[in-house]
């Protein structure tokens, strides 16, 4: 199994080095009839309980990367499995930069969760669906289901801007690649929050109730202020 080298520690360039080769890999596996996704999740799923950082964060990296690029089997498996990366605790004491790249483990784990809670609420990835055009998903939804999904959006998109990392520390390879699938994500869900506040601006004074349009207004003042935060994420 050629994975034994994901366990090994090694520094942060080399590290992304060698996860820029197996994340094309496995994206490619995910599409293959002959490997199993559940024995792909869970080997993957294994490596997160490594006290090592380099090792737990390159393989919440090539989750979040599978989620995107792989084949959407994978995210349904980790969604209707419970599967659980939110490592709220991890710290590696070892090096002073391991207790330092923890906090964005921490941040980064808590973000993969949401993303699979998301889905597995909805059915669906906020970041791949039709958006920005008149015929979006969230521009064509329902009052109720829009008022269903947009809290949930709301709450992926918060753990999102919550990463923080600034600076000198996007200079840190392994930040800068989980940075570059957020921003990735950020662009998508922004664009995806825009459609649904559209769609519910349109409805607010034909079909809904005291109740959702009070709903709906409680949505809108978030959307203003993620809008804010977005510029200071990006």
């Amino acid at each position: 199994w050629w994975w034994s080298k994901f366990n090994g520690p090694c520094n942060s360039s080399q590290a992304f080095n060698i996860w820029s080769w197996f994340g094309k890999n496995l994206v490619e596996c995910t599409n293959e009839s002959n490997i199993s996704i559940p024995e792909l999740a869970n080997e993957l799923l294994e490596r997160l309980k490594n006290q090592n950082w380099v090792v737990v964060f390159k393989t919440l990296i090539s989750i979040h990367h599978l989620m995107n690029y792989g084949n959407e089997r994978f995210t349904q498996y980790l969604a209707s499995n419970n599967c659980s990366f939110a490592l709220l605790n991890f710290s590696d004491k070892s090096s002073v930069q391991g207790a330092d790249m923890s906090r964005f483990i921490c941040r980064y784990s808590a973000y993969v969760q949401e993303k699979a809670i998301a889905y597995r609420s909805l059915a669906f990835d906020f970041c791949k669906i039709k958006r920005g055009s008149e015929d979006a998903v969230l521009r064509t939804m329902s009052a109720e289901k829009l008022l269903k999904s947009l809290p949930v959006l709301i709450a992926q998109f918060d753990s999102l801007l919550s990463f923080d990392a600034r600076g000198n520390e996007l200079s840190n390879a392994v930040i800068s690649a989980a940075f570059a699938l957020m921003y990735r994500d950020a662009t998508r869900l922004f664009v995806a929050f825009n459609d649904g506040i559209i769609n519910l601006l349109s409805k607010f004074f034909e079909a809904m109730s005291k109740k959702q349009c009070k709903e709906s207004l409680e949505i809108y003042r978030k959307f203003v202020t993620r809008s804010e935060r977005l510029n200071e994420f990006s």
